[in-house]
């Protein structure tokens, strides 16, 4: 797990994380052939993510590839406060499924496996997440990504059914 900061143009810092490196054999009348497949998460520790998949037969393409890719597909995810999640969610990809709950002020990251190096790259302070099903890192990186897409702030709630921010939040804190 190696991370690494990149000043971009723009002002923004960019962390990278390598999630997993994977050593694939093609087996051929000339001998064995490697090849690697690496898996790279990438934010600004501000609330923007994304990932990439590079694949090549020297690991430092695959992973220069990979992060073309993560960078190619960034996009924000709405945190509360800068440090946690707005409401619990849950991500599902292929038979990978990620169960992610907002957590207090001084929690701490309890996630494992693939999960940890996202959150830490995408800024989230505090949170608790559980892997069920697949332990595969392609499922389970795409199984958070997909329930981060599918949070929203209360914000947006309220555009939504043509009510007031107050009312969203009042009900939030009953909950």
């Amino acid at each position: 797990m190696a991370d690494k900061m990149v000043n971009n143009n723009s002002n923004t810092e960019i962390v990278e994380k390598l999630v997993k490196v994977n050593r694939c054999t093609s087996v051929t009348k000339g001998g064995r052939k490697f090849s690697f497949s690496v898996i790279v998460v990438v934010g600004d520790k501000k609330g923007k993510v994304g990932y990439g998949l590079g694949k090549a037969t020297e690991v430092m393409d695959a992973k220069a590839k990979a992060l073309g890719e993560a960078r190619r597909s960034m996009f924000r995810i709405p945190l509360r406060e800068g440090r946690t999640l707005h409401h619990d969610t849950i991500g599902k990809y292929c038979s990978g499924k990620v169960i992610m709950r907002a957590a207090p002020a001084g929690t701490g990251i309890i996630a494992g496996g693939s999960t940890r190096p996202l959150f830490e790259v995408l800024g989230i302070k505090d949170i608790v997440a559980k892997s069920i099903g697949s332990n595969n890192p392609h499922n389970i990186v795409k199984a958070v990504i997909m329930g981060l897409r599918n949070t929203s702030t209360p914000k947006m709630i309220a555009d939504k059914r043509g009510k007031k921010i107050v009312e969203i939040a009042s009900q939030r804190e009953k909950t």
